[in-house]
């Protein structure tokens, strides 16, 4: 997802993003495990939350006002929507979009697909 005219204080916090994208997790119906995030010199944030499911990862632009989302996950139980739109608000985003890429949807990549 990228998200558009955000805080800007909160994209060059990441303690915070950590916080928003462990709970955009535990919402979406995921097991975290994981988590590692990096402040850049003089601002922007790059942060990964491993789920059991995948991960979500964070890259901002605070100058810009702006955040690149991935959030992958596998199986039928995690909703990523739901940690989508809830980070789009929390985050104050003015504009958002999300684009859903089904992975694993070759013959013979995952079984049963």
């Amino acid at each position: 997802m990228e998200l558009k005219d955000c805080d800007q204080e909160l994209l060059n916090d990441p303690a915070r993003l950590e916080h928003l994208l462990v709970d955009a997790a535990k919402r979406a119906g995921a097991t975290v495990v994981e988590k590692a995030f990096h402040q850049f010199n003089p601002h922007g944030v790059s942060g990964v939350v491993i789920i059991a499911e995948s991960h979500l990862f964070i890259h901002t632009w605070p100058e810009h006002g702006y955040a690149a989302v991935d959030i992958f996950t596998c199986g039928d139980t995690v909703r990523a929507d739901k940690a989508a739109e809830w980070l789009a608000e929390k985050m104050g985003a003015a504009h958002f979009s999300m684009i859903e890429l089904r992975r694993g949807i070759m013959p013979g990549v995952l079984a049963g697909r």
